[in-house]
């Protein structure tokens, strides 16, 4: 294993470490303040950012809209209608296959659904990508991830209930630096409202 596969085991086992301690805190804006802090200075400090290096996000942080304890909620996985399975071409990663397993309504003061995907990769997970009304105006114009358990992002559920929680809403590493390529949101997972919570652009 090369020194640079040390750094991604490492990259990966912080991220997971930053969920494992919101879903342990009942107070989520706390949790979330605890969040920032880490990925800033993940972001800053870990040979696998994906900021460049005249990137001024090392100085500043990742910007964020105010934490919104409305945007949190636990939601039913349901049946989706089946699709064809989705094939991307994920650079360094390689083929990464997508299956939609369900969907998720979001509630009525934001409106719409969310198809759920399980992607066949890092032994499989579950994958809710986000293009929302602020995309391109307020967030990356491809869309954000509420979560990628195959990378550490999970904020809990049981049997077949969800906790999402779109002030955790993040860009993937392609909205830093061009060496990454990453899925986007598919038309199932694109809605209308703004969702002005979560990770933005800069002001």
């Amino acid at each position: 294993m090369q020194p640079s596969q040390l750094s991604l085991v490492d990259w990966r086992r912080q991220v997971n470490e930053m969920y494992a301690d919101v879903r342990r805190d009942p107070d989520h804006a706390g949790a979330h303040a605890r969040w920032r802090q880490a990925r800033d200075r993940l972001f800053r400090e870990h040979p696998q950012t994906p900021l460049l290096a005249d990137d001024p996000l090392h100085e500043t942080g990742l910007p964020y809209w105010p934490y919104d304890p409305a945007m949190r909620f636990e939601t039913e996985l349901l049946a989706a209608e089946p699709q064809e399975d989705r094939v991307f071409q994920a650079g360094d990663d390689g083929e990464l296959t997508m299956k939609v397993i369900g969907r998720v309504e979001l509630p009525d003061r934001i409106g719409g659904s969310l198809d759920v995907w399980w992607l066949h990769q890092y032994g499989g997970g579950i994958f809710l990508p986000l293009r929302d009304g602020t995309a391109g105006d307020g967030s990356y114009g491809a869309g954000r991830y509420v979560l990628d358990t195959a990378k550490g992002s999970w904020l809990g559920g049981v049997d077949d209930r969800i906790v999402l929680d779109l002030n955790f809403a993040y860009h993937a590493s392609c909205r830093y630096n061009p060496r990454w390529i990453c899925p986007l949101a598919p038309p199932g997972n694109t809605i209308a409202a703004r969702i002005e919570a979560g990770e933005r652009l800069e002001p």
